[in-house]
């Protein structure tokens, strides 16, 4: 019996270790895969409670061989040919895109023809092959790789890809089901059917091994109810997780954090939006992107460093400063570059201060001082994180005493930071409460985010609702750590109410910010840059899963078989036609409609095109109703304005109506005035068609003038509508996007002292009234004491001539016979109670001769 046991204990353990040998899986993600280094060692993915990877599973040997056969492959490049700046550049530009391009060509080879492949690839994938029979899982996963993405110019097949990746999900690899989740969910390259149930079980499975791109899946399907009930609870779980782990990653660089550059974009808003510029919301009416006329939204980032750079070499200040913020932060186009940052600092603080014994100069140019205090900062802050330069808090804090003794706000707090911490001196909380509170004044959102931590450190009532609005002061500049706080103080109800809606809002804001850590954003964007559009598009699909609304609108774009209603003849294309992973217009349409529920008003109105003309779907007309109505509403896309009005006009999908049709399109040319042209032109065709219908007394209604009822206003309606007219003139003085008015806002964005500006208004109103009923009622008490005194002068008249001619008393005490009254101009003739413009007495009446004698 003894013996049985032992037996049976030996085999137990036997079997185990194989099962374990065989899941000892390379945690890659996905992100790194798209590169060309595919070394297995590589892990980017934060996996929590995973195994370790053994790197001595069999095969290892034959895995190092074939990445040594794929380091000899040269990749190809894709780079496209930069497009010329400046007027001349833009029409030569246009001029090769008109002229045909009369070449001559082979027949076009069948897109499906079976790759060959040679050389170093085709060495490297027999070893791992070889490797993956030995059931190598780091084999399995690059197997599965090179044909997902296309490695090392490796062909596409995601046939063969799933089939790697499924066997190896089988193993209980997260990184493997999360692919295998992908591909069920999406039906990229036709190799499975899509099917929303098999991917949310993947991605589950992925997630609760804390796989984190299938975290952020999971909550943006609860979120959104994509293949299973909505639930708040279940999306703020997973959004919690993705965002706890953000935040370890953020902390846990230099002083101050990691440094993110946002890659998230639109393609479309580089085109002025996906139906074009001056026909998209973001670029035309009420809600477009706008920026004022003196602003270099509109250049690009190229002519911009280059315009810059001149104005430096020519000794601004103001543009080597702005040089150095534009390196130093980064942005989609420009990446970061501390090294030349610190120069265009550098540049800077020299004209200021001297480089011998650091005093300042004696006659510095107008501004000198404020722009040199703020590079001191950033070079403090430089040596503070160690960016470019080697760590010093010396350095870093010279540089900071420098910066505040003028007030610099970031030097402040990088001083303050340094006195909390003990970075290179004693910690000192409260000088370092002191330097935040001054930076603070000066709306600095770090140091915002410091004090909110200090106070919520404390604990108290008190302490918690001041720490709250510190947070919510961070929050406007979109700080992710303020943004972390105030989903952890809502969450966990400390604080603030308890609200899952909220909490899950700021939670999905932290996860997606960490874009280097959960998202393949820098890869879509440089593939894309590259001309590699395949690639390109999965990085974007993988982003889209996620929940990125930017990445689902990337996704519809790079699908989308519409973008031109004017399509050119083929002899004049010069574009070769899109791949067939690109044509997917099923696809187009659950992207479509997943930006739109994200608020994406131009993807409303993608959606209800694909409907309306049955793209990607069979056609439904009243779901394409639907959709302008949701995209028209408050007047938000002048598209579908227009869209409503024909379909009115010609009966497709709404009732036929000729004066509804007007109404729409006299509202979309209300929306956006550069619509005047086709609203203009259907306007003309409406009318004709109208008329005819009127003419022939046929049933549709025809255009009818709109009634205009009369109401006879009461004094109090009078008066309120005087005043509503009177705000709405100073109010509207057509210069908001061009100056800046100075007001300051709240906490909650909004500016303070509206308020009172209105009753400011109401007050200005009533004091003009009531100066005008004042001039009035003078006006008529004058008017009666004129009447008064010259119906007493008649009587006394009338009565000198009943009793005979009158005496008066002369100059000189004699007797004098009395004058008659209209002698002396003090009656009145036939002309009435007033004397008559241009007589004798007007002049005199005009100055008040005639009363109060």
């Amino acid at each position: 019996m003894r013996r049985w046991l032992v037996s049976a204990l030996l085999l137990l353990q036997a079997v185990a270790s194989a099962s374990a040998t065989d899941q000892q899986v390379m945690e890659t993600d996905t992100d790194e895969t798209t590169t060309t280094n595919l070394s297995p060692a590589t892990e980017t993915d934060v996996v929590q409670g995973g195994q370790q990877w053994a790197p001595y599973q069999s095969g290892w040997e034959l895995v190092q061989e074939a990445m040594v056969e794929f380091r000899k492959i040269k990749t190809p490049s894709y780079r496209k040919a930069k497009k010329q700046g400046g007027l001349f550049g833009a029409l030569f530009q246009y001029a090769a895109k008109a002229l045909p391009s009369l070449r001559v060509s082979a027949p076009p080879q069948p897109e499906h023809a079976a790759p060959v492949i040679s050389g170093p690839l085709l060495e490297g994938v027999k070893l791992l092959q070889q490797s993956a029979d030995q059931n190598n899982t780091d084999a399995i996963y690059l197997l599965g790789q090179l044909n997902f993405f296309g490695n090392y110019s490796h062909p596409r097949n995601f046939k063969a890809a799933f089939d790697h990746y499924y066997r190896l999900a089988s193993y209980g690899n997260s990184s493997a089901q999360y692919m295998v989740g992908l591909m069920y969910s999406t039906g990229v390259g036709d190799a499975v059917e899509r099917d929303q149930a098999k991917a949310l079980l993947y991605h589950t499975f992925a997630a609760d091994a804390g796989h984190t791109r299938s975290e952020m899946t999971v909550a943006a399907r609860h979120l959104s109810g994509i293949g299973v009930p909505k639930s708040c609870e279940t999306a703020s779980k997973y959004y919690k997780r993705v965002a706890d782990k953000a935040m370890v990653w953020f902390r846990s660089g230099p002083p101050g954090g990691m440094a993110i550059t946002p890659e998230a974009h639109r393609l479309s808003d580089d085109v002025g939006g996906v139906y074009g510029e001056g026909a998209s919301v973001v670029s035309s009416g009420i809600n477009a992107l706008k920026a004022s006329p003196n602003s270099d939204a509109y250049a690009a980032i190229d002519d911009v460093i280059e315009y810059l750079d001149l104005m430096s070499q020519k000794g601004d200040f103001k543009a080597s400063f702005n040089l150095g913020r534009l390196y130093y932060e980064g942005q989609r186009g420009l990446e970061r570059n501390v090294d030349l940052a610190r120069r265009y600092f550098a540049a800077v603080t020299t004209m200021y201060w001297r480089s011998k014994d650091g005093r300042a100069v004696d006659q510095p140019k107008p501004q000198l001082e404020k722009y040199a205090s703020k590079a001191a900062g950033y070079i403090g802050r430089m040596w503070l994180r160690g960016e470019g330069v080697k760590q010093d808090f010396k350095l870093a804090r010279g540089w900071f005493e420098r910066g505040i003794k003028y007030g610099d706000a970031q030097s402040q707090w990088g001083l303050g930071l340094m006195n909390l911490h003990g970075l290179g001196m004693p910690k000192n909380v409260s000088k370092a409460t002191e330097l935040f509170k001054a930076s603070a004044d000066q709306d600095f959102s770090l140091s915002h985010v410091a004090l909110g931590t200090l106070h919520l450190d404390q604990g108290t009532p008190d302490d918690l609702k001041i720490a709250n609005s510190y947070f919510e002061a961070a929050a406007r500049w979109a700080n992710i750590e303020a943004q972390y706080y105030l989903a952890e103080m809502i969450h966990h109800g400390v604080g603030r109410d308890k609200t899952c809606g909220l909490a899950m809002a700021y939670y999905k804001n932290v996860a997606e910010k960490a874009e280097p850590l959960v998202s393949s954003w820098t890869e879509a964007n440089q593939a894309y840059e590259d001309g590699d559009y395949e690639l390109a598009f999965l990085d974007y699909l993988m982003a889209a899963e996620q929940g990125y609304e930017k990445a689902q609108n990337n996704v519809a774009f790079m699908l989308d078989p519409t973008q031109s209603r004017l399509p050119l003849p083929s002899w004049l294309k010069r574009q070769p036609p899109k791949p067939s992973l690109l044509q997917n217009s099923a696809l187009a349409l659950i992207y479509w409609t997943r930006s739109a529920i994200q608020n994406n008003i131009d993807s409303l109105v993608k959606m209800g095109d694909y409907y309306l003309y049955g793209i990607g779907t069979e056609p439904a007309l009243d779901k394409a109703a639907q959709c302008y109505t949701g995209a028209s509403e408050y007047f938000q896309s002048a598209q579908a304005l227009y869209n409503l009005g024909w379909m009115h006009e010609n009966g497709v999908g709404l009732t036929q109506d000729f004066h509804l049709a007007k109404r729409y399109y006299d509202q979309a040319l209300e929306t956006n005035e550069e619509a005047y042209l086709p609203v203009t032109l259907s306007l003309l065709k409406l009318r004709a068609r109208s008329a005819w219908n009127t003419f022939t007394h046929g049933r549709i209604n025809s255009i009818q003038d709109e009634p205009s009822p009369k109401k006879d206003w009461s004094l109090s309606e009078w008066i309120a509508n005087f005043l509503q007219e009177d705000n709405i003139y100073y109010e509207d003085d057509g210069y908001g996007g061009f100056y800046d008015d100075g007001t300051i806002a709240g906490s909650d964005g909004e500016p303070l002292g509206d308020a009172f500006d209105d009753v400011d208004g109401v007050i200005e109103s009533l004091i003009i009234l009531g100066l005008v009923g004042a001039i009035l009622f003078l006006m008529y008490y004058r008017a009666r004491r004129q009447q008064a005194h010259r119906q007493a002068e008649e009587n006394a008249a009338r009565q000198r001539q009943q009793g005979g001619v009158g005496v008066g008393v002369g100059v000189g005490g004699g007797m004098q016979p009395q004058q008659p009254a209209q002698a002396q101009g003090q009656g009145h003739g036939p002309g009435g109670l007033f004397p008559q413009p241009g007589g004798p007495d007007f002049g005199q009446w005009a100055a008040g001769a005639a009363v109060g004698h």
